[in-house]
Protein backbone atom coordinates (compact mmCIF):
# COMPACT_ATOMS: atom_id res chain seq x y z
CA UNK A 1 0.00 0.00 0.00
CA UNK A 2 1.52 3.23 -0.68
CA UNK A 3 2.95 5.77 1.76
CA UNK A 4 0.03 8.74 1.66
CA UNK A 5 2.48 11.22 2.86
CA UNK A 6 4.60 10.54 -0.07
CA UNK A 7 2.81 12.59 -2.37
CA UNK A 8 3.44 15.64 0.01
CA UNK A 9 7.06 14.97 0.70
CA UNK A 10 7.29 14.74 -3.30
CA UNK A 11 6.16 18.24 -3.64
CA UNK A 12 8.96 18.82 -0.76
CA UNK A 13 11.93 17.35 -2.65
CA UNK A 14 10.55 18.92 -5.91
CA UNK A 15 10.40 22.46 -4.32
CA UNK A 16 14.38 22.20 -2.99
CA UNK A 17 15.52 20.60 -6.19
CA UNK A 18 13.46 23.58 -7.77
CA UNK A 19 15.33 25.93 -5.35
CA UNK A 20 18.58 24.49 -6.32
CA UNK A 21 18.47 24.42 -10.01
CA UNK A 22 17.01 28.39 -10.32
CA UNK A 23 20.10 28.94 -7.69
CA UNK A 24 22.55 27.53 -10.52
CA UNK A 25 20.83 29.01 -13.62
CA UNK A 26 20.50 32.67 -11.93
CA UNK A 27 24.63 31.93 -10.57
CA UNK A 28 25.62 31.22 -14.58
CA UNK A 29 23.32 34.27 -15.46
CA UNK A 30 24.82 36.76 -13.63
CA UNK A 31 28.37 35.86 -13.79
CA UNK A 32 27.70 35.45 -17.93
CA UNK A 33 25.71 38.98 -18.19
CA UNK A 34 27.04 41.48 -15.39
CA UNK A 35 30.39 42.74 -16.55
CA UNK A 36 29.21 43.80 -19.92
CA UNK A 37 30.71 47.03 -20.69
CA UNK A 38 28.64 50.48 -21.58
CA UNK A 39 27.82 50.71 -25.00
CA UNK A 40 30.39 51.89 -27.41
CA UNK A 41 29.28 55.19 -28.01
CA UNK A 42 29.11 56.05 -24.58
CA UNK A 43 32.81 55.12 -23.65
CA UNK A 44 34.66 57.99 -22.96
CA UNK A 45 31.85 60.25 -21.87
CA UNK A 46 30.27 61.29 -18.24
CA UNK A 47 28.10 58.26 -18.59
CA UNK A 48 31.22 55.74 -18.79
CA UNK A 49 32.03 54.49 -15.30
CA UNK A 50 35.76 54.42 -16.09
CA UNK A 51 35.57 58.32 -16.39
CA UNK A 52 34.52 58.91 -12.47
CA UNK A 53 35.42 54.95 -10.48
CA UNK A 54 39.02 53.62 -10.03
CA UNK A 55 39.70 50.04 -11.41
CA UNK A 56 39.43 49.20 -8.03
CA UNK A 57 35.91 50.93 -7.15
CA UNK A 58 35.04 49.04 -10.97
CA UNK A 59 35.52 45.82 -9.62
CA UNK A 60 33.94 46.37 -5.98
CA UNK A 61 30.81 47.84 -7.85
CA UNK A 62 30.63 44.88 -10.07
CA UNK A 63 31.23 42.35 -7.11
CA UNK A 64 28.89 44.10 -5.15
CA UNK A 65 26.09 44.02 -7.66
CA UNK A 66 26.54 40.53 -8.63
CA UNK A 67 26.56 39.52 -5.08
CA UNK A 68 23.31 41.39 -3.84
CA UNK A 69 21.76 40.96 -6.97
CA UNK A 70 22.02 37.33 -5.83
CA UNK A 71 20.52 37.36 -2.57
CA UNK A 72 17.36 39.30 -4.09
CA UNK A 73 16.60 37.01 -6.49
CA UNK A 74 17.22 33.84 -4.35
CA UNK A 75 14.81 35.89 -1.54
CA UNK A 76 11.86 35.06 -3.58
CA UNK A 77 12.33 31.29 -4.56
CA UNK A 78 13.35 30.81 -0.97
CA UNK A 79 10.22 32.33 0.61
CA UNK A 80 8.10 30.37 -1.16
CA UNK A 81 9.95 26.71 -0.62
CA UNK A 82 9.65 27.96 3.70
CA UNK A 83 5.80 28.42 2.80
CA UNK A 84 5.28 25.36 0.71
CA UNK A 85 7.32 23.23 3.55
CA UNK A 86 5.59 24.58 6.25
CA UNK A 87 2.12 23.23 4.42
CA UNK A 88 3.46 20.25 2.88
CA UNK A 89 5.30 18.99 6.27
CA UNK A 90 1.85 19.22 8.18
CA UNK A 91 3.90 21.83 9.86
CA UNK A 92 1.00 25.18 9.73
CA UNK A 93 -1.46 22.14 10.64
CA UNK A 94 0.13 20.41 13.58
CA UNK A 95 0.55 24.37 14.81
CA UNK A 96 -3.14 25.30 14.55
CA UNK A 97 -4.18 21.96 16.45
CA UNK A 98 -1.88 22.81 18.97
CA UNK A 99 -3.77 26.47 19.19
CA UNK A 100 -7.11 24.92 18.71
CA UNK A 101 -6.70 22.57 21.63
CA UNK A 102 -6.60 25.33 24.26
CA UNK A 103 -9.82 27.35 26.11
CA UNK A 104 -7.94 30.37 24.86
CA UNK A 105 -10.38 33.19 23.39
CA UNK A 106 -10.14 33.29 19.25
CA UNK A 107 -7.90 35.82 19.01
CA UNK A 108 -5.34 34.98 21.12
CA UNK A 109 -4.92 31.82 19.52
CA UNK A 110 -4.91 33.58 16.12
CA UNK A 111 -2.04 36.27 17.68
CA UNK A 112 0.25 33.02 19.09
CA UNK A 113 0.14 31.13 15.61
CA UNK A 114 0.63 34.39 13.73
CA UNK A 115 3.46 35.14 16.42
CA UNK A 116 4.62 31.82 16.18
CA UNK A 117 4.63 32.21 11.70
CA UNK A 118 6.53 36.01 12.06
CA UNK A 119 9.22 34.74 14.38
CA UNK A 120 9.86 31.32 12.05
CA UNK A 121 10.07 33.16 9.14
CA UNK A 122 12.35 35.96 10.57
CA UNK A 123 14.57 33.06 11.58
CA UNK A 124 14.82 31.55 8.23
CA UNK A 125 15.35 34.57 6.40
CA UNK A 126 18.08 35.79 8.50
CA UNK A 127 21.09 34.34 6.98
CA UNK A 128 20.23 36.48 3.66
CA UNK A 129 19.42 39.38 5.24
CA UNK A 130 22.70 38.93 7.35
CA UNK A 131 24.32 37.73 4.16
CA UNK A 132 23.20 41.27 2.53
CA UNK A 133 24.45 43.08 5.77
CA UNK A 134 27.91 41.54 5.60
CA UNK A 135 28.49 42.59 2.27
CA UNK A 136 27.56 45.74 2.67
CA UNK A 137 29.69 46.41 5.09
CA UNK A 138 32.42 44.88 3.37
CA UNK A 139 32.87 46.62 0.89
CA UNK A 140 32.12 49.77 3.10
CA UNK A 141 28.83 50.84 2.12
CA UNK A 142 27.39 50.36 5.47
CA UNK A 143 29.16 51.46 8.36
CA UNK A 144 26.41 50.15 11.09
CA UNK A 145 27.06 48.55 14.38
CA UNK A 146 25.71 44.52 14.21
CA UNK A 147 24.10 45.82 17.48
CA UNK A 148 22.16 48.92 15.47
CA UNK A 149 21.37 46.56 12.56
CA UNK A 150 19.71 43.68 14.86
CA UNK A 151 17.73 46.17 16.59
CA UNK A 152 16.18 47.74 13.52
CA UNK A 153 15.45 44.11 12.42
CA UNK A 154 14.07 43.90 15.73
CA UNK A 155 12.15 47.05 14.77
CA UNK A 156 11.26 45.40 11.27
CA UNK A 157 9.47 42.45 13.42
CA UNK A 158 7.78 44.25 15.61
CA UNK A 159 6.00 46.19 12.82
CA UNK A 160 5.17 43.45 10.52
CA UNK A 161 3.66 41.53 13.07
CA UNK A 162 1.80 44.32 13.92
CA UNK A 163 0.63 45.09 10.39
CA UNK A 164 0.72 41.36 9.49
CA UNK A 165 -1.84 40.02 12.91
CA UNK A 166 -4.20 43.45 11.98
CA UNK A 167 -4.56 41.99 8.39
CA UNK A 168 -5.04 38.06 9.68
CA UNK A 169 -7.64 39.15 12.01
CA UNK A 170 -9.52 41.54 10.04
CA UNK A 171 -9.18 38.96 6.70
CA UNK A 172 -10.28 36.09 8.44
CA UNK A 173 -13.47 37.53 10.19
CA UNK A 174 -14.84 38.17 6.11
CA UNK A 175 -14.01 34.85 5.19
CA UNK A 176 -15.86 33.78 7.55
CA UNK A 177 -18.43 35.32 6.98
CA UNK A 178 -18.93 34.48 3.24
CA UNK A 179 -19.70 36.29 0.33
CA UNK A 180 -17.58 38.60 -1.51
CA UNK A 181 -15.35 38.41 0.93
CA UNK A 182 -11.82 39.87 -1.16
CA UNK A 183 -13.96 42.66 -2.10
CA UNK A 184 -14.79 44.30 1.28
CA UNK A 185 -11.04 43.75 2.27
CA UNK A 186 -9.98 45.56 -0.87
CA UNK A 187 -12.85 48.39 0.62
CA UNK A 188 -10.91 48.58 3.41
CA UNK A 189 -7.15 48.62 2.52
CA UNK A 190 -8.11 51.76 0.87
CA UNK A 191 -8.11 53.92 3.70
CA UNK A 192 -5.69 51.77 5.40
CA UNK A 193 -2.83 52.60 2.59
CA UNK A 194 -3.86 56.20 2.91
CA UNK A 195 -3.29 55.92 6.41
CA UNK A 196 0.40 54.35 6.53
CA UNK A 197 1.15 56.75 3.92
CA UNK A 198 0.28 59.67 6.84
CA UNK A 199 2.24 58.03 9.30
CA UNK A 200 5.03 56.95 7.80
CA UNK A 201 7.68 60.14 8.44
CA UNK A 202 5.72 61.13 11.70
CA UNK A 203 5.41 57.40 13.71
CA UNK A 204 7.79 54.49 12.06
CA UNK A 205 10.52 56.60 10.39
CA UNK A 206 11.61 57.91 13.43
CA UNK A 207 11.16 54.59 15.09
CA UNK A 208 14.82 53.84 12.76
CA UNK A 209 16.09 57.21 12.51
CA UNK A 210 16.97 60.25 14.05
CA UNK A 211 15.45 63.65 12.60
CA UNK A 212 16.55 67.22 13.44
CA UNK A 213 15.74 70.41 11.72
CA UNK A 214 18.36 70.93 9.14
CA UNK A 215 21.84 72.31 10.17
CA UNK A 216 22.65 74.59 7.41
CA UNK A 217 19.80 77.43 8.57
CA UNK A 218 21.06 78.86 4.90
CA UNK A 219 20.66 76.47 3.03
CA UNK A 220 17.47 75.35 4.30
CA UNK A 221 15.96 78.67 3.15
CA UNK A 222 16.98 77.92 -0.06
CA UNK A 223 15.28 74.47 -0.28
CA UNK A 224 12.34 76.15 1.15
CA UNK A 225 12.30 78.92 -1.64
CA UNK A 226 12.34 76.25 -4.00
CA UNK A 227 9.60 74.37 -2.45
CA UNK A 228 7.67 77.48 -2.45
CA UNK A 229 8.69 78.14 -6.11
CA UNK A 230 7.10 74.65 -6.65
CA UNK A 231 4.14 75.51 -4.58
CA UNK A 232 5.05 72.88 -1.91
CA UNK A 233 3.74 73.73 1.28
CA UNK A 234 6.46 73.17 3.94
CA UNK A 235 8.08 75.57 7.06
CA UNK A 236 10.88 73.24 7.09
CA UNK A 237 13.57 71.14 6.28
CA UNK A 238 14.36 68.03 7.98
CA UNK A 239 18.14 66.24 8.64
CA UNK A 240 18.35 62.59 8.97
CA UNK A 241 21.25 61.04 10.78
CA UNK A 242 22.44 58.59 9.07
CA UNK A 243 26.07 58.85 8.55
CA UNK A 244 25.67 56.12 11.72
CA UNK A 245 24.47 53.34 9.76
CA UNK A 246 25.91 54.02 5.96
CA UNK A 247 28.05 55.93 3.83
CA UNK A 248 25.03 56.08 0.90
CA UNK A 249 23.51 59.62 -0.03
CA UNK A 250 19.58 60.18 -0.60
CA UNK A 251 17.21 62.77 0.32
CA UNK A 252 13.32 62.17 -0.05
CA UNK A 253 9.81 63.72 0.39
CA UNK A 254 6.82 61.54 1.67
CA UNK A 255 3.84 62.06 3.90
CA UNK A 256 0.17 63.31 2.65
CA UNK A 257 -0.81 66.67 4.69
CA UNK A 258 0.23 67.41 7.53
CA UNK A 259 2.78 64.65 7.87
CA UNK A 260 4.45 66.21 4.23
CA UNK A 261 8.52 66.13 5.49
CA UNK A 262 10.96 66.86 3.39
CA UNK A 263 14.15 65.19 4.27
CA UNK A 264 17.78 65.06 3.86
CA UNK A 265 20.22 62.57 4.65
CA UNK A 266 23.10 64.05 6.66
CA UNK A 267 25.62 62.15 4.30
CA UNK A 268 24.53 63.76 1.19
CA UNK A 269 24.61 67.31 2.84
CA UNK A 270 28.26 66.36 3.84
CA UNK A 271 29.35 65.01 0.53
CA UNK A 272 27.67 66.95 -1.90
CA UNK A 273 28.37 70.38 -2.97
CA UNK A 274 25.21 72.85 -2.86
CA UNK A 275 24.25 72.72 -6.54
CA UNK A 276 24.18 68.89 -6.46
CA UNK A 277 21.88 69.20 -3.35
CA UNK A 278 19.12 71.38 -4.86
CA UNK A 279 19.18 69.25 -7.77
CA UNK A 280 18.46 66.19 -5.49
CA UNK A 281 15.44 68.36 -3.73
CA UNK A 282 13.88 69.53 -6.89
CA UNK A 283 13.64 66.06 -7.86
CA UNK A 284 12.26 65.00 -4.78
CA UNK A 285 9.93 68.13 -5.36
CA UNK A 286 8.84 66.50 -8.66
CA UNK A 287 7.87 63.74 -7.20
CA UNK A 288 4.74 65.32 -4.94
CA UNK A 289 4.17 67.84 -7.07
CA UNK A 290 3.52 65.33 -10.04
CA UNK A 291 1.53 63.80 -7.44
CA UNK A 292 3.82 60.15 -7.28
CA UNK A 293 2.99 59.15 -3.88
CA UNK A 294 -0.82 59.70 -4.80
CA UNK A 295 -0.13 57.75 -7.82
CA UNK A 296 1.87 55.39 -5.92
CA UNK A 297 -0.84 54.37 -3.56
CA UNK A 298 -3.31 54.39 -6.28
CA UNK A 299 -1.48 51.96 -8.08
CA UNK A 300 -1.06 49.79 -4.94
CA UNK A 301 -4.82 50.02 -3.92
CA UNK A 302 -5.16 48.95 -8.00
CA UNK A 303 -2.85 45.86 -7.44
CA UNK A 304 -4.24 44.81 -4.59
CA UNK A 305 -7.82 44.80 -6.37
CA UNK A 306 -6.41 42.18 -9.04
CA UNK A 307 -4.32 40.18 -6.25
CA UNK A 308 -7.37 39.64 -3.68
CA UNK A 309 -10.01 38.97 -7.15
CA UNK A 310 -7.45 36.39 -8.56
CA UNK A 311 -5.90 35.40 -5.08
CA UNK A 312 -9.20 34.57 -3.60
CA UNK A 313 -10.31 32.05 -6.11
CA UNK A 314 -6.71 30.57 -6.57
CA UNK A 315 -6.64 30.16 -2.38
CA UNK A 316 -10.32 28.68 -2.47
CA UNK A 317 -9.19 26.74 -5.25
CA UNK A 318 -5.98 25.01 -3.32
CA UNK A 319 -8.31 24.23 -0.29
CA UNK A 320 -10.16 21.90 -2.85
CA UNK A 321 -7.79 20.43 -4.10
CA UNK A 322 -4.81 20.40 -1.41
CA UNK A 323 -6.81 21.30 1.80
CA UNK A 324 -6.77 17.92 2.97
CA UNK A 325 -3.17 17.44 2.60
CA UNK A 326 -2.01 20.64 4.37
CA UNK A 327 -4.67 20.72 6.97
CA UNK A 328 -6.23 23.68 5.73
CA UNK A 329 -10.48 22.71 5.41
CA UNK A 330 -11.82 25.75 5.60
CA UNK A 331 -10.16 29.49 4.23
CA UNK A 332 -10.42 31.15 7.22
CA UNK A 333 -8.49 28.13 9.11
CA UNK A 334 -5.33 29.53 10.94
CA UNK A 335 -3.01 26.78 8.72
CA UNK A 336 -4.37 28.53 5.14
CA UNK A 337 -1.81 31.67 6.40
CA UNK A 338 1.04 30.13 4.47
CA UNK A 339 -0.50 29.50 1.58
CA UNK A 340 -2.02 32.85 1.68
CA UNK A 341 1.31 35.03 1.72
CA UNK A 342 2.61 32.63 -0.41
CA UNK A 343 -0.18 33.47 -3.05
CA UNK A 344 1.35 36.80 -2.19
CA UNK A 345 4.59 36.77 -2.57
CA UNK A 346 3.82 35.74 -6.00
CA UNK A 347 1.41 38.32 -7.18
CA UNK A 348 4.75 40.74 -5.80
CA UNK A 349 7.25 38.91 -8.18
CA UNK A 350 4.73 38.95 -10.53
CA UNK A 351 4.22 42.43 -11.11
CA UNK A 352 7.15 44.10 -10.09
CA UNK A 353 8.29 43.97 -13.51
CA UNK A 354 5.40 46.31 -14.45
CA UNK A 355 5.52 48.16 -10.87
CA UNK A 356 9.29 48.75 -11.63
CA UNK A 357 8.92 50.11 -15.19
CA UNK A 358 6.56 52.28 -13.75
CA UNK A 359 8.85 53.63 -10.71
CA UNK A 360 11.64 54.18 -13.57
CA UNK A 361 9.45 56.32 -16.13
CA UNK A 362 8.59 58.50 -12.48
CA UNK A 363 11.70 59.15 -11.25
CA UNK A 364 12.91 60.17 -14.67
CA UNK A 365 9.91 62.62 -15.04
CA UNK A 366 11.48 63.98 -11.69
CA UNK A 367 14.78 64.29 -12.74
CA UNK A 368 13.41 66.47 -15.89
CA UNK A 369 11.44 68.60 -13.59
CA UNK A 370 14.00 69.11 -11.36
CA UNK A 371 16.14 70.72 -14.26
CA UNK A 372 12.85 72.58 -15.10
CA UNK A 373 12.75 73.83 -11.57
CA UNK A 374 16.61 74.53 -11.23
CA UNK A 375 16.85 76.10 -14.67
CA UNK A 376 19.81 73.69 -15.23
CA UNK A 377 21.46 70.14 -15.32
CA UNK A 378 24.63 70.85 -15.39
CA UNK A 379 25.18 69.41 -11.77
CA UNK A 380 23.36 66.21 -12.18
CA UNK A 381 26.12 64.91 -13.95
CA UNK A 382 28.42 64.96 -10.05
CA UNK A 383 25.33 64.33 -9.14
CA UNK A 384 24.76 60.93 -10.43
CA UNK A 385 28.16 59.78 -10.10
CA UNK A 386 28.70 60.86 -6.65
CA UNK A 387 25.18 59.02 -5.75
CA UNK A 388 26.88 55.75 -8.00
CA UNK A 389 30.23 56.02 -6.43
CA UNK A 390 28.69 55.89 -2.68
CA UNK A 391 26.22 52.93 -3.00
CA UNK A 392 28.57 50.82 -5.96
CA UNK A 393 25.44 50.97 -8.06
CA UNK A 394 25.61 49.05 -11.19
CA UNK A 395 25.97 51.61 -14.21
CA UNK A 396 24.96 49.38 -16.75
CA UNK A 397 23.13 46.04 -14.91
CA UNK A 398 21.49 43.20 -16.70
CA UNK A 399 17.92 43.14 -18.04
CA UNK A 400 16.28 40.55 -15.49
CA UNK A 401 17.77 43.03 -12.62
CA UNK A 402 16.57 45.88 -14.37
CA UNK A 403 13.09 44.23 -15.00
CA UNK A 404 12.78 42.82 -11.30
CA UNK A 405 14.75 45.04 -9.27
CA UNK A 406 15.78 48.32 -10.40
CA UNK A 407 12.99 51.20 -9.16
CA UNK A 408 15.11 53.85 -10.74
CA UNK A 409 16.59 53.99 -14.08
CA UNK A 410 20.55 53.07 -13.79
CA UNK A 411 23.22 55.62 -13.78
CA UNK A 412 24.13 55.71 -17.48
CA UNK A 413 20.12 56.23 -18.08
CA UNK A 414 20.17 59.50 -15.90
CA UNK A 415 23.71 61.21 -16.79
CA UNK A 416 22.52 60.51 -20.53
CA UNK A 417 19.24 62.06 -20.20
CA UNK A 418 20.89 64.79 -18.09
CA UNK A 419 23.18 65.94 -20.68
CA UNK A 420 20.65 65.55 -23.26
CA UNK A 421 18.71 68.23 -21.09
CA UNK A 422 21.99 70.14 -21.28
CA UNK A 423 22.89 70.18 -24.56
CA UNK A 424 19.74 69.05 -26.19
CA UNK A 425 21.03 69.96 -29.52
CA UNK A 426 23.60 67.08 -28.76
CA UNK A 427 23.14 63.94 -30.87
CA UNK A 428 24.98 60.87 -31.52
CA UNK A 429 28.20 60.92 -29.12
CA UNK A 430 27.70 62.69 -25.59
CA UNK A 431 29.67 64.92 -23.77
CA UNK A 432 33.55 63.58 -23.15
CA UNK A 433 34.75 63.91 -19.71
CA UNK A 434 37.40 66.54 -18.93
Amino acid sequence: MPDPGFPNRKIIRASLVFLAVYAAVLTIYLGLTSGAGVPFHLQGTAADPATFLSPAQLDKSLNYSVLQNGIFFIGYPWEWVFYIILLFSGTAKRRQERWASGRLPGIVRLAGFVLWLQALSWIVFLPLRAASFALSREFGISVQSVGGWLKDRAVDFGIGYAVLLLTTAVGFWFIRRGGRWWLKLWLLSVPFTIFLMYIQPVVIDPLYNQFSRLSDPELEQDILQLAAKADIPADRVYEVRMSSKTNALNAYVNGIGSSLRIVLWDTTLNQMNREEIMLIMGHEMGHYVMHHLVWSALGSVAASFVMLWIGSRIYVWMIARFGQRIGVRRPHDMAGLPLILLLASLFSFAVSPLANAVSRHAELAADRYAYELIGSSAAAVTMHQKLAASSLSHIHPPALVRWFRMTHPSTLERIVDAQRYHSPQTSGRLQQTD
